[in-house]
């Protein structure tokens, strides 16, 4: 099992970089696509004096399959406060994901004004530690094994055949390696599972097509409060928002993405 600083890792190619897909990080047969953004984001900051990802806007095309995959970089803007860029995942020259990146420097103190506040989630220990080979599902979900998801009992009736038909999943998070969230980490939790859909009594998966994630400040140790909303669903189309909230209570990330989802036809 690679940590994440491994399965995200890039190397300098024939003015690219190359990337080794780790089959881990991914949901059945497909590659999550927080960890896919994450390897666009590791290949970004080795072109720029800024570390931190600040905002990133992606189009996912195809779904790569695990192993080597290529990665190009575009320095758009080159300032003293961000760096702007354009980066390309591709497997076998199709193209997977295209994205547009903004780099900075974070901070890890409270914020100046927000009108914010921590959601309510039950305490990490009484929430369902989700396996990686749940009983009855129609696949494995290896991401589990390497990003643990302690879900809010309330969500789960869709388990039991009762949907809540409330569109929300709420979560604690943490890195199965026990490393540290940080910027770029934090899209894992920004797209956590399983998807809001299901709370909606539509089965089967939700695909990201678009997605645009704002990181806002360094999170503190410890793990993640993740909610994800559904806040419209029409013609095979879901949008979702989300928010990370760190151990200090402060919002760490948002984002919100445009998923596919398999709506029943209307009689």
């Amino acid at each position: 099992m690679q940590t994440f600083a491994e399965a995200t890792a890039v190397l300098p190619s024939d003015n690219a970089f190359a990337a080794d897909l780790d089959p881990q990080w991914a949901i059945g047969d497909k590659l999550h696509g927080g960890y896919l953004m994450a390897v666009l984001a590791r290949a970004a900051t080795a072109c720029s004096e800024h570390s931190d990802l600040t905002a990133i806007s992606a189009s996912f095309l195809a779904p790569p399959a695990p192993g080597a995959a290529r990665i190009a970089v575009e320095v758009l803007r080159a300032g003293r406060n961000s760096t702007q860029l354009r980066a390309r995942l591709e497997q076998n020259g199709r193209p997977c994901i295209e994205a547009l990146i903004t780099l900075g420097l974070l901070e890890d103190s409270d914020p100046w004004w927000t009108t914010s506040t921590a959601p309510t989630v039950p305490a990490e220990h009484g929430c369902f530690h989700s396996p990686a080979n749940p009983p009855g599902a129609p696949f494995p979900v290896p991401l589990l094994e390497v990003v643990e998801h302690r879900l809010d009992p309330s969500t789960l009736g869709f388990v039991a055949g009762r949907p809540s038909m409330a569109g929300r999943i709420a979560a604690w998070l943490r890195l199965a390696d026990g490393s540290d969230w940080d910027s770029l980490s934090l899209l894992i939790a920004l797209d956590p599972i399983p998807p809001a859909s299901l709370t909606l009594g539509l089965p089967g998966w939700a695909p990201t097509t678009s997605f645009t994630g704002y990181l806002r400040r360094r999170p503190a140790p410890g793990p993640l409060r993740v909610i994800m909303q559904a806040t419209d669903v029409t013609a095979d189309r879901m949008h979702e928002t989300a928010e990370t909230w760190d151990s200090a209570g402060n919002l760490v990330a948002w984002a919100t993405q445009l998923a596919a989802v398999r709506v029943p036809r209307q009689r």
